[in-house]
């Protein structure tokens, strides 16, 4: 299980097969027995969606293990951030040579990305499939061991 991301979560919907989980996702300093004191230490609660048709028996209420692999991560960070900033920087400096306004290039490169976005849009049930998480019941032998938890609920 070397590489998994994973998160302590509480059912909150379930839904034909989308199931909503709250998480709270805390800083690293959460643990410190100051954060109480301190204003660096956070905490956020969030719903996240989990598409699974085999449901494990579960109900509301019901405590799981909402499970991502790393390279899910990263690929959500290429396609939200990385991607967009190099089609941002390679029209702006086009846009520039081409136009020698700061202006237009500027308006150039930011409207560069409404496509980008677009085509992302239309394509997002298979980045959803991709970008997918996972649940596994809590059980005390899920966490024995594992040194690739995260968060903590």
């Amino acid at each position: 299980m070397k590489n998994k991301i994973k998160h302590l979560g509480v059912v909150d919907n379930i839904d034909n097969g989308k199931i909503k989980v709250r998480i709270i996702q805390t800083s690293a300093c959460s643990s410190c027995k100051m954060s109480g004191n301190c204003n660096a230490s956070e905490s956020k609660e969030k719903i996240v969606d989990v598409y699974d048709n085999n449901l494990h028996g579960l109900k509301k209420g019901d405590e799981v293990v909402v499970v991502a692999s790393q390279q899910t991560g990263l690929l959500a960070v290429l396609l939200s951030s990385v991607i967009p900033l190099f089609i941002l920087i390679a029209v702006l400096a086009v846009a520039f040579v081409v136009t020698e306004s700061e202006l237009y290039a500027a308006l150039f490169s930011l409207c560069s990305l409404v496509p980008y976005y677009f085509v992302l849009y239309c394509v997002r049930e298979k980045i959803r499939v991709k970008l997918s998480f996972h649940i596994d019941p809590l059980s005390v032998s899920t966490f024995d061991g594992e040194s690739s938890l995260t968060y903590n609920y």
